[in-house]
């Protein structure tokens, strides 16, 4: 299964319905994060999280991916304060002035929120292709990935942790990445 720039390519242009599954499946989580993050009570999160998804169902065959790192994750990220503000629009309420701050920050490329979005959303993405190609891999290269990458860990670390040498662990990791960023290419940096 590949989730990357020939994903989005599939699902601008011939679009099937395991395309979509893989989409929402990845995308999902983060953005129902962010919406509860929002202020958004939880009955109402699916919905807008539904909402969210139905606007890149409609508007991702106009979508011009412009070979910028980020690209798609800042459309994301753009879709999803324009849903919030719908939101609270449509309730009749006032965005309060802490939740339209952190919307204006959100909408900002350069925000400090903008920023802990793109990590997120890169973690986010880098966990379900792990999980995605997670076969390839022996167990203890998996496990050297993500202590050194997802958990920040330093090699020497892992080294004590798994017994293995620290070329040993630089090669798992290697091997991990090279995978990771062929399938991610476009939605990860």
């Amino acid at each position: 299964m590949e989730t990357s720039l020939s994903l989005l390519e599939r699902l601008r242009n011939s679009p099937d319905d395991a395309d979509w599954s893989r989409l929402i499946e990845a995308y999902s989580p983060l953005v129902r994060a962010w919406v509860l993050r929002s202020g958004v009570q939880p009955a109402d999160a699916d919905d807008l999280v539904q909402e969210v998804l139905l606007v890149v169902h409609r508007e991702l065959p106009k979508f011009q991916h412009n070979q910028r790192t980020g690209a798609f994750r800042s459309w994301l990220r753009q879709i999803v304060v324009h849903r919030l503000r719908n939101f609270w629009r449509s309730r009749d309420r006032q965005i309060a002035p802490g939740d339209d701050e952190q919307l204006r920050q959100l909408e900002d490329d350069g925000s400090h929120l903008s920023q802990l979005w793109d990590r997120e959303h890169n973690l986010a993405v880098a966990r379900k292709l792990l999980e995605m190609i997670e076969s390839r891999f022996t167990e203890s290269t998996r496990q050297v990935f993500c202590r050194l990458v997802l958990d920040g860990a330093d090699a020497d670390t892992v080294a004590a942790e798994t017994g293995l040498s620290l070329n040993a662990i630089f090669t798992a990791k290697s091997r991990v990445l090279r995978e990771l960023r062929r399938l991610g290419q476009g939605l990860l940096d």
